[in-house]
């Protein structure tokens, strides 16, 4: 194909993109403004679902899926729901899935993006710190930092929540601060209870805020080769641990001591939580705000469109943010594969992703508020509610 496809942002999306496109024959480049590939290497565990298990198995050549899948974590099936003294309300378990490719995963940041960018030589270019586009008659001519420039026939914006490129698509896109912070931080899976190793687990605090906890038990052979100097558990891609994040509207957005303001707002829960928190290395743990972006009306579809958080960015409560980004790589590949029109295929992609993309925003922002409520009557019911559930998957099992 004699498209010319320029890809801003080196994210999960973008990279995933990427491969499908260079396996369908599209000339595409990935820019990208970390300096180097392990500038950022950083994060926690991420939850990829049947969706996005689905687009990476579709767009991920045969040897790069196969090393996704030894990187994943030792699959969990069961998710747990308890009271901040630990009582469990429910246990929802989940037969695994016979196709890997329809089946969920637990897999580090780190190790995701190792693997995204292994095998696009000549197509990631880092340092490359995009500034604006101009649409010419025949071709889009993308600027850089640096001062140099490149053309393609399409740009893609996947360059994240504070995308450069949707502020100059659509400037009245907005994101907004829901007024919820969460705190986050990894703890040794050595140094976890029984109870957080077992699988996800959701904490229905009291009224105001809300926990989350999640394993991430890395398989022996590990995608570890360039983090295995790093001393942060921040940076760590070798040892198994175990994820926790707790939320708030009420947490300080200038805290320094980060695990001392996480540790004095779980103050009397069960000491397994407490100890949970306490064990993490300060470097681990991070303070995140959580945004949201705004629905936007449909705009004329043209040389410059947008995928995941650069469109789309949601809170982390369902998360599904990553799995919507590798849907939207999914289907945009596809339809610019199909050989049709290059404005039309883009068109029928921006139609679709934002159907999906906006009910994903919708459905995460409902989670936030959920998870952070300050209705004690709504938490009651809740309570209640896991418990029906955990008693009706005691009498079915």
């Amino acid at each position: 194909m004699n498209l010319r496809v320029a890809v801003v942002g080196g994210g999960t999306g973008g990279l995933c993109l990427a491969h499908g496109l260079v396996r369908a024959g599209v000339e595409v480049a990935v820019y990208e403004r970390s300096r180097t590939r392990t500038e950022r290497l950083q994060g926690y565990r991420v939850h990829i679902d049947p969706h996005g298990a689905a687009a990476l198995h579709e767009c991920l050549p045969p040897d790069a899926w196969q090393r996704f899948l030894s990187v994943t974590g030792e699959s969990a099936h069961e998710f747990a729901f308890v009271t901040e003294r630990l009582r469990e309300l429910a246990v929802v378990r989940e037969p695994a899935a016979a196709d890997p490719a329809a089946a969920h995963h637990s897999v580090s940041r780190i190790s995701l993006h190792q693997v995204l960018s292994t095998g696009l030589d000549g197509i990631l270019w880092h340092d490359k710190e995009f500034v604006r586009y101009e649409a010419g008659p025949k071709a889009v001519t993308l600027s850089f930092a640096d001062g140099t420039t490149a053309e393609a026939d399409l740009v893609i914006g996947a360059d994240g929540a504070s995308s450069r490129v949707r502020a100059q698509l659509l400037p009245h896109a907005r994101r907004v601060d829901t007024g919820i912070v969460t705190i986050v931080g990894k703890t040794p899976v050595s140094e976890a209870g029984d109870r957080f190793k077992a699988g996800p687990v959701y904490v229905v605090a009291p009224p105001g805020c809300g926990m989350f906890t999640a394993p991430h038990l890395f398989p022996e052979v590990a995608v570890n080769d360039e983090t295995a100097e790093l001393d942060s558990v921040l940076f760590d891609n070798s040892r198994s641990y175990v994820m926790w994040a707790y939320g708030s509207r009420r947490l300080s957005t200038s805290d320094t001591n980060l695990r001392d303001a996480a540790l004095s707002s779980i103050h009397g829960w069960h000491p397994d939580l407490v100890h949970l928190v306490e064990s993490s290395p300060e470097a681990s743990v991070s303070r995140l705000p959580i945004l949201t972006s705004v629905p936007v009306k449909p705009w004329e579809a043209g040389p410059v469109t947008l995928l995941g958080d650069a469109v789309h960015s949601m809170t982390p409560f369902r998360g599904i943010g990553a799995n919507t980004a590798l849907r939207d790589a999914q289907l945009l590949c596809r339809n610019l594969s199909a050989g049709s029109d290059v404005r039309v295929a883009v068109g029928e992609y921006e139609r679709e992703m934002r159907k999906y993309g906006f009910r994903a925003v919708r459905t995460s922002a409902r989670s936030a508020e959920q998870f952070v409520s300050e209705s004690r009557l709504g938490r009651v019911a809740a309570r209640g509610m896991f418990r029906a559930m955990g008693a009706v998957a005691k009498l079915r099992g």
